[in-house]
């Protein structure tokens, strides 16, 4: 796994856009600070840039960096998640502009895939994470349910966990407010 982490990392670090298993379902990703790589997503997905895409990082401590505050709520819904859970933050910073909602905020996911966790180790970079379809169609339950012509937009496709058959469902989507209040986007 460690070769594949440096070979799809130096894509991301090169602006690239990478077709990658996550802890949910296969994802089309890249550097979240990049903003001509979140255009090229867009492109991909064939989806408006006024929906805001998902982001992933690897531990809790990575937030201050992308956020004007980490409310407590935020970190107790992240010790608490017993499945994949995405936060919507308000007031972030330091993403891609064109990432982020119109309201300034941004959906993240703390990773507990392996391969996800050391590819944003090593790159330094939270890693944009939206379903590996064109915006509207059904998501892909495995790698080879993936479009092949939407596989050939791609920069980098990433060799590892391609063969699984899993039963995957998309994360908990929870929005905090600016004062920490939350709301139960999807279960």
């Amino acid at each position: 796994m460690t070769e594949e982490v440096q070979k799809t990392g130096t894509h991301i670090l090169n602006g690239g856009i990478i077709l990658y298993p996550t802890d949910t379902i296969w994802g089309i990703g890249c550097d979240a600070t990049n903003q001509e790589a979140v255009h090229k997503i867009y492109k991909i997905k064939q989806r408006s840039d006024r929906k805001s895409m998902l982001v992933l990082m690897n531990k809790p401590s990575m937030l201050s960096g992308y956020m004007k505050g980490v409310p407590e709520t935020a970190m107790e819904i992240i010790r608490s998640a017993s499945k994949p859970t995405t936060i919507i933050y308000p007031n972030a910073k330091n993403f891609a502009p064109n990432l982020l909602s119109e309201d300034g905020s941004i959906g993240i996911r703390i990773t507990s895939d392996p391969f996800c966790s050391q590819l944003i180790e090593q790159t330094g970079k939270p890693i944009v994470s939206t379903s590996a379809n064109i915006s509207g169609d059904s998501s892909p339950a495995s790698y080879r349910d993936i479009d092949m012509a939407l596989r050939s937009f791609v920069d980098y496709v990433v060799n590892w966990r391609q063969e699984e058959i899993i039963q995957s469902s998309p994360s908990t989507i929870i929005k905090l407010n600016d004062q920490g209040g939350i709301s139960i986007i999807r279960s």
